[in-house]
């Protein structure tokens, strides 16, 4: 778990592991920043360890970093603004032990109406999009379902599994991890699950800002420059340039166009570093990638393309695009 500035809810997440029934929890408590007194008062409690590395390593380095410091048989990223239920960690335990998965992530809830879900089961696109799966819909599901995507606020791994990934890459910082590791789950062969009865509750905001807009998209094309392989990325060319064009168009329109060209540069900055990923993840697949891209949707939620006219098209598009070419992946 991470501390980052002032989380009136820290306390509150910590005390809730620390209580988790049929499983025996350590927290390690990350302080990326923490502002307040909270990181202080949790050290004093049995179970918890904290680290300081002194700056703000992002919830990809800051997880590497607590991940590093366990020593169970079993990695639960958790958000220091969610709370669990007594049963969330052992109910992912059980579905993370079993054989052929890798990841089980939580179904995660809006603090304002539990009932309604924030994330859990996440939609990735083939363009490389990914979001909260059936944001403000009520949750109908009673088994655990596969998922391209598990959302990184509440998810066990096997530490075996953890490890074999090497974690995160830190130059992701934040946003599209999840998707990214979700995506090697799959790739290496293992499941990745959405456990509806495992159930943590989010205290969501949502924000929109330079800084999250240039991660989101840079982070947008790492996943997909590292993992698609060429031939994906050749016979997706197209729809990938017309939304380029598009995301251009948004940014425009919202004020972020600074962020978009932010990203680029960055990509092309690291070029080196980005080339050097993409070697070794295309070398650790042991899926064919049209098993694991057939986890990928070519439907866009209408919150991603607040345009239902446009969504539509959009979708229609790229569907009937996939579908031509996906015999040739």
């Amino acid at each position: 778990m991470l501390a980052y500035k002032s989380e009136p809810w820290l306390q509150r997440s910590v005390e809730a592991l620390l209580s988790s029934e049929k499983v025996i929890v350590d927290v390690v408590l990350v302080d990326n920043g923490c502002t307040t007194d909270d990181v202080d008062v949790l050290e004093r409690l049995d179970g918890v360890t904290v680290l300081r590395p002194g700056t703000n390593t992002g919830f990809a380095g800051g997880c590497n970093l607590g991940a590093a410091a366990a020593t169970g048989d079993y990695v639960a990223l958790v958000n220091g603004d969610a709370v669990v239920e007594p049963t969330t960690i052992a109910r992912l335990v059980e579905e993370a032990s079993r054989p052929d998965v890798g990841i089980a992530a939580a179904s995660i809830r809006l603090a304002d109406n539990p009932a309604l879900l924030n994330a859990g089961a996440n939609p990735i696109h083939v363009l490389g999009l990914s979001w909260s799966g059936r944001m403000g819909e009520p949750e109908t599901l009673t088994e655990p379902m596969e998922t391209a995507g598990g959302s990184g606020a509440c998810v066990v791994i096997p530490k075996q599994h953890w490890d074999a990934l090497g974690g995160f890459d830190q130059e992701y910082f934040a946003y599209q991890e999840d998707a990214e590791l979700s995506l090697r789950t799959w790739r290496r062969g293992l499941r990745v699950l959405y456990v509806p009865d495992a159930v943590a509750v989010h205290r969501y905001e949502f924000s929109r800002h330079d800084f999250k807009m240039y991660l989101l998209e840079r982070n947008r094309l790492m996943v997909v420059g590292t993992l698609w392989s060429t031939r994906a990325l050749v016979l997706l060319a197209v729809p990938f340039a017309f939304l380029e064009a598009g995301m251009i168009l948004l940014a425009l329109k919202q004020g972020w166009l600074g962020a978009k060209v932010r990203g680029w540069r960055w990509l092309w900055t690291n070029r080196g570093h980005v080339a050097r990923r993409r070697r070794e993840l295309q070398a650790e697949r042991v899926t064919p990638d049209r098993l694991w891209m057939s986890r990928l949707t070519t439907e866009i939620d209408a919150a991603v393309i607040p345009v239902p006219a446009l969504a539509g098209l959009v979708n229609g598009l790229i569907g009937t695009w996939w579908r031509v070419v996906r015999r040739w992946i």
